[in-house]
């Protein structure tokens, strides 16, 4: 069992200290799994107390045992109330704030609304874009635990030729990607921030159903098995000369890589095969301009743009009338972190050591889809990729 190394957790907090100076935010309360993941090392359920100075404070409610054997943080206390939180923060020495952060782009209105009577009269802040700013730079720890993540992803890639088939159905072939997945150390959670998002693993299917948009803020959305899941891989059979587009996120030790690579059973149409390599250019076009400095929405317009010159303006990260409007997304703990290669995003800056996951894709409907998507890391030179499994059209 991998535990976050104590030097890990400690810089972590200090980074965000320093923004909560910057915001005059004097504490921050963050429950969320993923951010208590990120500070703490564990997700037991509980509180973590961060003053802006001085050491943090993780209360937990259950599983107070199994926090104290994950997290290598110094302070570790049962709670037994989320009601007895201030008294037990006066307890141990600390002064209540007079303003508050917390995660409000996630936290339910009840839960604020709990804090908000507890900790009267202090004003609530929120905290989250600044924690999302501190997870967006990884450190060599979390990037060297991407990198195994890679290694899974690679291996899950070389099994699928042996699996796919005429005849098999999408949801057939999935199955069988996920239970290969799950044997070579995927973790099977897999986390985002945003409200109402979810996904089994990723996205396998064939033919029209590639082009079928779904309810999620993704280029592909799938039939699904039934309207209560709406997305992904279906009950539709394989059929010669279709493309098949695999979309799958690997999770291990708490991280996450993103990957896509198109195949097809026999010979994949002209038209879609075009689409496949033009997808590559703008791939090609990210890694020209995507460095230390250059803005996010940047980025997301110049490839737009030669999107827009190779002819696949209305087909381009979706249908007409479903395309949705970014690129690409941070990947680390969450499938939706910082950056966001999308449109709008014009003051937000590439930074060494963010990472995200870059997805171009043409959808055409009642035919199909094609795309290639990587995880890259952002270097002082330009971007590594992290993913690096075969892009060839493979026709199998």
């Amino acid at each position: 069992m991998r535990i976050t190394p104590t030097t890990e957790l400690k810089n972590r907090f200090r980074v965000l200290q320093g923004r909560m100076q910057q915001l005059g935010v004097e504490a921050a309360i963050l429950v969320q799994n993923s951010d208590l993941f990120y500070f703490t090392g564990s997700i037991q359920q509980g509180v973590y107390y961060l003053p802006v100075e001085g050491e943090p404070v993780y209360l937990v409610r259950k599983d107070f045992g199994r926090a104290r054997m994950e997290s290598g943080l110094k302070n570790i206390l049962p709670l037994e109330s989320l009601r007895n939180l201030p008294d037990q923060l006066q307890s141990m020495g600390l002064s209540l704030p007079e303003t508050l952060g917390l995660e409000l782009d996630v936290l339910p209105v009840l839960h604020y609304q709990r804090l908000e009577k507890l900790f009267s009269p202090a004003v609530m802040q929120d905290i989250s874009p600044a924690v999302r700013s501190v997870r967006a730079i990884k450190s060599e720890y979390e990037i060297s635990i991407m990198k195994d993540c890679a290694l899974i992803m690679d291996r899950i890639f070389q099994h699928a030729p042996s699996v796919i088939a005429v005849g098999k159905t999408d949801i057939e072939v999935a199955a069988e990607l996920e239970c290969f997945a799950r044997k070579e150390g995927h973790q099977g959670l897999i986390r985002f921030r945003g409200f109402n998002s979810e996904v089994f693993f990723g996205q396998v299917f064939s033919g029209t159903d590639s082009a079928i948009p779904a309810y999620l803020d993704t280029p592909l959305g799938g039939l699904g098995p039934n309207p209560a899941v709406g997305q992904g891989a279906s009950y539709k059979k394989i059929a010669a000369d279709e493309p098949f587009i695999i979309d799958l996120i690997t999770a291990f030790d708490g991280y996450l890589v993103d990957q896509t690579r198109t195949m097809a059973v026999g010979k994949i149409p002209e038209r879609l095969s075009d689409a496949y390599f033009a997808m590559l250019k703008i791939q090609e076009k990210l890694f020209q301009i995507a460095r230390p400095g250059v803005s996010w929405g940047s980025v997301y317009e110049q490839c737009r743009q030669l999107a827009v010159e190779l002819g696949y303006q209305d087909h381009f990260m979706g249908p007409t009338g479903a395309q949705v409007s970014f690129i690409g997304h941070g990947v680390g703990i969450e499938v939706d972190e910082y950056p966001l290669i999308a449109r709008g995003f014009n003051d937000q800056l590439l930074e060494e050591n963010m990472t995200f996951a870059f997805e171009p894709k043409a959808v055409f409907p009642g035919l199909g889809a094609v795309g290639v998507e990587n995880t890259w890391r952002v270097s002082a030179e330009g971007i590594k990729r992290l993913t690096y499994s075969d892009e060839s059209l493979l026709e199998l």
